[in-house]
């Protein structure tokens, strides 16, 4: 199983809107809004990296309101 944390940038006043949409998304496991660089935070995971970027790709980007992601993939050292 691969989890990957997912840095969302929204257009101004759709942070709420955004990570409600998301949380509803098969493989998103959390979506918070929140303060500072970025305007929401997911936490997905998927059976491979591959199946990851076709979440993120696929799904997660197509979201309204979306403007920029950044994809942190958890690895364990």
């Amino acid at each position: 199983m691969v989890q990957a944390y997912i840095l969302i940038q929204t257009e101004v006043g759709k942070a709420a809107a955004v990570a409600a949409e998301i949380a509803t998304i098969p493989g998103v496991i959390s979506s918070e809004d929140v303060t500072g660089p970025y305007d929401v935070i997911v936490r997905s995971e998927a059976e491979t990296v591959d199946q990851l970027g076709q979440l993120v790709v696929a799904s997660i980007q197509g979201v309204d309101g979306i403007t920029r992601t950044l994809t942190c993939p958890v690895v364990h050292l």
